[in-house]
C-alpha cells in the first residue's frame, strides 16, 4: 500500500511540474534567448509554486522517503531510500539540455546525501549542462581522437607483425645467431610487448563496460568517496602498469645497444658472449 502511494505521489507530483512547465514556457515563451531578468522570474515562479505545494502536502506522509526539497533549480519529489532520483532536466532553464536527466540520491537513513565539503546537498546536472559546451567543439574533438586511434593502432599492428617476420628470419638461419643479433631480437620482443600491451589496455581501459561502471561511479565520486569499489579496476591498473613497463624496456635495450657497441670498440680483446646475460638483465629491467 505505501509503494502505491508513494509511485501515485511521485506521478502527480512529476505531473504538476510538467503541466507548470508548460504554462511558464507559454507565458515567456523560448523563440528567442531569455534575459537574466526573464530567468530569475521563471526561477521565482517555479520556486513559490514548489513551497506552495510543499506547504499543502499531509505532514507524516512518506516518513521512510526523503522529503521533497528544492534545490534551487528543480522541485524534487519523494526519494526512496538508497536509490538514485531521476527526474527530468528543467524545460525552464533555457540552456539547458532538455532531454537530459538530474540525478540525486537517497541516503538509506531517508534523507538527501549531503556533501561534507559544502555542507549541502548535490545533484548532478551533468546531462543538463551538456548544452553549455560548443558541440562542434566536442565532435571535432570526438572525430579527431577516433582517427588518432585508427592510425596508432594500424601503425603499431605493421610494427608488430614486421618486427615478428623480422625474429623468424633471424631464427631460422643459423648463420644470423650471434651476440649482437640476440639483442636485436630481445629489442624486437620489446617492442612487439609495447604493441600487445597497448592494444589490452585500450581494450580494458575504453571498453563499454568499463566507461559504464565508470559513469555509474561518477554520481557517487562527490558524495561518497570512500563507498567507491576500487577492486573493480585492478584489471585497469595492471594494463596501464605493463604497458608503463614495456615502454621503459624499450629504452632499457636501447642502451643496452649502446653498452655493446661500446664494448666491440674498447673491448675487442674480450669474448662478447660473456657479457650476453649482464645485457639481458639491464635491457629487461632486473
Amino acid at each position: 500500500m505505501t509503494t502505491n502511494r508513494r509511485a501515485m505521489n511521485l506521478l502527480f507530483w512529476m505531473l504538476n511540474f510538467s503541466l507548470y512547465g508548460t504554462w511558464i514556457n507559454a507565458q515567456v515563451g523560448f523563440d528567442g534567448p531569455l534575459s537574466a531578468q526573464e530567468q530569475m522570474y521563471i526561477l521565482y515562479e517555479v520556486k513559490t509554486q514548489c513551497y506552495q505545494n510543499l506547504s499543502n502536502m499531509e505532514p507524516g506522509a512518506e516518513d521512510e522517503a526523503c522529503p521533497p526539497d528544492w534545490d534551487g533549480l528543480i522541485c524534487w519529489p519523494h526519494g526512496s531510500p538508497g536509490q538514485v532520483t531521476r527526474v527530468p532536466c528543467p524545460s525552464y532553464i533555457y540552456d539547458f539540455n532538455h532531454k537530459g536527466h538530474a540525478y540525486r540520491r537517497c541516503d538509506t537513513n531517508g534523507s538527501w546525501v549531503i556533501v561534507e565539503l559544502w555542507n549541502k546537498t548535490w545533484t548532478n546536472y551533468s546531462e543538463c549542462l551538456r548544452f553549455l559546451q560548443p558541440f562542434t567543439d566536442e565532435e571535432a574533438k570526438q572525430d579527431f581522437f577516433e582517427r588518432l586511434y585508427i592510425m596508432y593502432t594500424t601503425g603499431y599492428a605493421v610494427s608488430f607483425s614486421s618486427l615478428l617476420v623480422a625474429i623468424m628470419i633471424i631464427g631460422y638461419f643459423r648463420r644470423l645467431h650471434c651476440t649482437r643479433n640476440y639483442i636485436h631480437m630481445h629489442l624486437f620482443v620489446s617492442f612487439m610487448m609495447r604493441a600487445v600491451s597497448i592494444f589490452v589496455k585500450d581494450k580494458v581501459v575504453y571498453s563499454s563496460a568499463g566507461l559504464q561502471d565508470f559513469d555509474s561511479a561518477l554520481l557517487d565520486k562527490t558524495v561518497n568517496r570512500a563507498s567507491l569499489d576500487k577492486s573493480q579496476y585492478i584489471g585497469c591498473k595492471v594494463t596501464v602498469l605493463l604497458f608503463i613497463y614495456f615502454l621503459a624496456t624499450n629504452y632499457y635495450w636501447i642502451l643496452v645497444e649502446g653498452l655493446y657497441l661500446h664494448s666491440l670498440i674498447f673491448m675487442a680483446f674480450r669474448s662478447d658472449s660473456r657479457y650476453l646475460w649482464s645485457f639481458i638483465l639491464i635491457g629487461w629491467g632486473k
